[in-house]
């Protein structure tokens, strides 16, 4: 088969496009003829290396977004069968250890991520758990499915699960025009909740107005704690949802109200933050780190988005021969939604 592979740490010029065998099928295994594939930040940021994910070795082939259509069953397999149209959870959990077993099976040791440890979607063909492969509807494309898995499942996890977002509640959303934030919105919006988007450019806060954000700003030129405070009446949001990193932690715990949940999950401008601890501690600003989301909560997040009927954006669909220039989309960040690749 024909895949994108990374053989070194660097620039675009590291991803080749090159012929691989095609991957072996265990008993509990589909086999999948890739139809769409999603680029996200962690394919960059782990052919830029160093990687993040432990277990991740050279050559690699990334994707971790991947709907397909099914072409072999292994042996023990009897829910698919050859002809299904189907989406990834991209995260393979071993099932047995005492995470799994507890259902806290995102702390999984030997979890192994679809693109990111294990051999992903950016190729003709991918072999995964028949576990992890859910049917998709019959009207819906493969492009729809492969921009859901990881942008829906983080935003699910960090404002429903981490953050427990209610009705009437204000939240503000970064980077408006990320796929991870155009699925935070549309979860906040249709949870009965107030948005307050925060972007660096015109174009993404007009996406955000479309998406249905009730407030929206620019988080380079104007003041986002001024807004925020504004929006609320003075009080400040109930919730942030950040996977930007450094550059906005401090503003963010200022446009919160007291006792207000500042829940974080990215890096895209460095991995080390300062903010002003008596501020924090004083107002009971809570910090909460999302982490892994679990198995369960893929499906839950699943059936909710499918019944919601969201439309996730996508901004461009690549060949696999052109995925450098894709990475380097991604890598510029002027981008609006999900970038996807399509064998």
């Amino acid at each position: 088969m024909r895949a994108v592979v990374q053989r070194a740490f660097g620039g675009v010029e590291v991803l080749e496009i090159a012929s691989v065998p095609d991957p072996p099928v265990g008993q509990g295994d589909v086999l999948l003829e890739v139809k769409a594939a999603s680029l996200n930040r962690l394919d960059v940021i782990q052919r830029q290396g160093p990687a993040l994910l432990p277990g991740f070795s050279l050559p690699h082939v990334a994707g971790m977004d991947v709907a397909g259509q099914v072409v072999g069953v292994g042996a023990a397999v009897t829910d698919l069968r050859r002809g299904d149209r189907v989406v990834v959870n991209p995260a393979l959990q071993c099932g047995e250890c005492v995470s799994c077993r507890a259902g806290d099976d995102g702390f999984c040791p030997s979890v192994r991520v679809v693109g990111g440890n294990h051999p992903g979607g950016h190729a003709e063909l991918l072999t995964v758990p028949a576990s992890h492969a859910y049917r998709i509807p019959a009207g819906m494309s493969y492009e729809h499915a492969a921009a859901l898995p990881t942008g829906y499942s983080t935003a699910w996890h960090a404002l429903v699960v981490t953050a427990g977002l209610r009705i009437g509640e204000w939240v503000m959303i970064h980077a408006a025009g990320s796929g991870v934030s155009v699925a935070a919105i549309q979860l906040a919006k249709k949870m009965g909740a107030k948005v307050v988007a925060t972007a660096g450019s015109r174009p993404k806060l007009d996406l955000a107005e479309r998406l249905g954000a009730d407030v929206v700003v620019d988080n380079r030129t104007e003041d986002i704690v001024a807004v925020a405070r504004e929006a609320t009446g003075g009080r400040g949001v109930d919730v942030v949802f950040d996977h930007v990193g450094p550059a906005l932690v401090q503003p963010s715990l200022y446009s919160l109200r007291p006792r207000g949940r500042f829940v974080f999950c990215g890096t895209t401008t460095g991995t080390d933050a300062t903010f002003n601890l008596p501020y924090a501690y004083h107002f009971g600003i809570q910090l909460l780190g999302s982490d892994p989301y679990t198995y369960a909560e893929f499906e839950q997040m699943l059936d909710y988005t499918l019944a919601a009927d969201f439309d996730p954006v996508i901004d461009s669909t690549y060949p696999l021969s052109e995925a450098a220039d894709a990475h380097r989309r991604l890598e510029a960040g002027d981008v609006l939604g999900k970038l996807i690749l399509v064998p």
